[in-house]
């Protein structure tokens, strides 16, 4: 059985799977060097190629996706938004040893913004709301809607598809968690999400996951918006995750006034990033992790 059997099936891709891809397909890179990256990912996998190249290859089939998404919007949402998005240079194809297209990327010089990586939150969070204010304000078009290979991400509090809002998910999610975390307070959070209006204007652009393992800083600011494989046109309530992912109590005050957040919006964006932070019951959590999602059953109001 391949990978495009079943969905749930991890690809192994090593350094050596990736060279031959590239040599194979595009003979003018072969000679440069292929490095996994520190933080390759979990959905897809990142190694660096050469110098000034990445190369970015779906794990799982359900994210095959991904690729044609990010090829068609990137080149042009990218020039539109004001932090630096990926680049894609070139498209690879599936291969008797690799079942899915692949991209190449101009690479992004960086890091991960944990703490101690932004001079002061307060400008992340301007420049972040600046970001999503811009990405929202572009025109929809053609944009692709909530389906199975960007998660379903955009789609409203209720919607019975396999989101990771929904509630066929979330409710086990939390009893599982009983006696770990306050689930009395994570549930009354997730039922006033259900609750709160839901969004009532055209569906917007959404980045889907904007938390900080899809961010890029350096010299203490953000400087780009990295993974777009959960791209959508959709609810903008899922893009709040980095409200609480990313952003402390005075920081998240500048981001929801900057962007100009209902309350119901804000609701249903806790919900998103409530999915974000729960821990998985078969692992222990973090303390930072922990620490996070106590804020945030803390913001319920």
């Amino acid at each position: 059985m391949t990978a495009r059997d079943m969905s749930s099936d991890e690809v192994t891709i090593t350094v050596e799977v990736v060279w031959r891809l590239v040599a194979g397909q595009f003979p003018r890179w072969a000679e440069l060097p292929v490095v996994p990256v520190p933080s390759p990912g979990v959905d897809n996998a990142t190694y660096r190629l050469g110098d000034t190249m990445s190369v970015r290859l779906p794990r799982f089939a359900r994210w095959e996706g991904q690729v044609a998404r990010e090829q068609r919007w990137l080149p042009r949402l990218g020039p539109r938004l004001p932090l630096t998005v990926p680049v894609p240079l070139a498209q690879g194809e599936a291969t008797a040893e690799y079942p899915f297209p692949w991209s190449v990327y101009r690479w992004l010089d960086g890091r991960r913004p944990d703490p101690g990586q932004l001079a002061d939150l307060g400008t992340a969070a301007a420049d972040l709301a600046e970001f999503f204010v811009a990405l929202q304000a572009i025109d929809t078009a053609g944009g692709p809607p909530p389906d199975w290979s960007n998660g379903f991400r955009g789609v409203g509090m209720g919607d019975a598809r396999d989101s990771a809002v929904v509630e066929s998910r979330v409710r086990p999610w939390l009893a599982a968690l009983e006696g770990r975390i306050d689930t009395a307070a994570a549930t009354a959070l997730f039922e006033a999400a259900l609750a709160a209006p839901a969004w009532d204007h055209p569906p917007v652009w959404v980045h889907g996951d904007p938390a900080p393992g899809n961010l890029l800083a350096r010299d203490g600011r953000l400087t780009a918006v990295i993974d777009f494989g959960t791209l959508a046109i959709g609810d903008p309530a899922v893009d709040l995750i980095a409200a609480w992912t990313l952003l402390d109590g005075p920081s998240r005050a500048v981001f929801r006034t900057k962007l100009a957040v209902d309350d119901a919006t804000w609701a249903r964006g806790r919900a998103w990033a409530l999915t974000a932070l729960l821990p998985d019951p078969k692992r222990p959590a973090g303390a930072a992790d922990t620490a996070r999602l106590d804020e945030l059953l803390a913001d319920v109001e």
